[in-house]
């Protein structure tokens, strides 16, 4: 995945730096793939994000969230590309009854797969930093594997506005486990160095980070929280290079730059017991960031 580390911006909220700039809006291209081989979030996730809003009640086939507010939960999935994370919010059942999400992207190539992808959801052309919804429309606002391509400066205020009082604010990343051996071999092989692993991300998940990367927010919002799940995502050696297809530094990559690095990467995995062949499931921590509406 691309590193979630604060994007610089410059005053009008734009990317600034014109390579950042460039892979943010790279995804469009390879929409259908990105729909087909990222991979999702774990429920336990989901559920901690939302928490601040909800409690673990029984459900069937597993836990669901119970919330104590009187209408319809109301969930904006805010840079939702594809939908990964759209499709999970959209199957909760929250007191009883479905929730309301809506998704707001701004690429149009992601937000045509997102609407092939689940037409009964209602999903919004737009961005962070203008969000196209009413004051206090929303109860909860995740967004997964985008804030850190927001412009903070002009997104939190606009997440604020459209937050009810109380209402919860989080992003979630997935992240390779390099600390898995063969996993931080893949990055090497790969030459991914700005790749978010589990190492970078713990990096960045001191206290005093994470008030820096909601600084714009402080009077906006409670002190954030984190914290990290479990998970993994079954490929084999075509389909893990499929997935890296869909990362926008191989996206924005030169094509003989492009399949050159991805020829030594499947070198690597048929050189790995552990990926040599069939399936091989590829460890990896979900990292959430939350934080409360004031």
């Amino acid at each position: 995945m691309d590193n979630p580390a604060v994007v610089s911006t410059d005053a009008t909220g734009s990317l600034a730096d014109p390579e950042i700039a460039r892979r943010a809006s790279s995804f469009g291209a390879a929409a259908a793939a990105y729909a087909e081989h990222r991979p999702g979030y774990p429920s336990a996730a989901i559920e901690w994000a939302l928490a601040p809003i909800a409690s673990t009640a029984g459900g069937s086939g597993g836990s669901a969230p119970q919330v104590s507010t009187a209408h319809q939960v109301r969930i904006l999935d805010l840079g939702a590309g594809t939908g990964k994370l759209t499709a999970q919010l959209a199957a909760l059942r929250i007191a009883g009854q479905p929730v309301s999400v809506v998704a707001v992207e701004p690429d149009p190539g992601m937000l045509a797969e997102l609407r092939a992808q689940l037409p009964g959801v209602t999903a919004m052309a737009g961005r962070a930093e203008s969000i196209p919804l009413s004051d206090a429309s929303a109860d909860a606002v995740l967004a997964g594997q985008a804030a850190h391509w927001f412009d903070l400066d002009h997104a939190m205020p606009e997440i604020a506005r459209v937050l009810a009082p109380g209402g919860v604010f989080a992003g979630l990343w997935n992240a390779e486990d390099d600390r898995v051996e063969w996993v931080a071999g893949l990055h090497l092989a790969s030459g991914r160095k700005s790749a978010a692993t589990v190492t970078t991300l713990a990096e960045q998940a001191t206290e005093e980070d994470l008030f820096a990367w909601l600084a714009t927010g402080r009077e906006l919002f409670a002190p954030p929280e984190d914290a990290e799940f479990e998970h993994s995502h079954v490929r084999t050696a075509d389909s893990l290079i499929e997935t890296m297809r869909t990362h926008s530094m191989f996206l924005v990559m030169e094509p003989a730059e492009r399949e050159a690095v991805l020829g030594r990467v499947r070198a690597y995995l048929a050189a790995t017991p552990q990926t040599a062949a069939g399936e091989f499931s590829v460890p990896i921590c979900t990292f959430v960031i939350r934080t409360i509406r004031c």
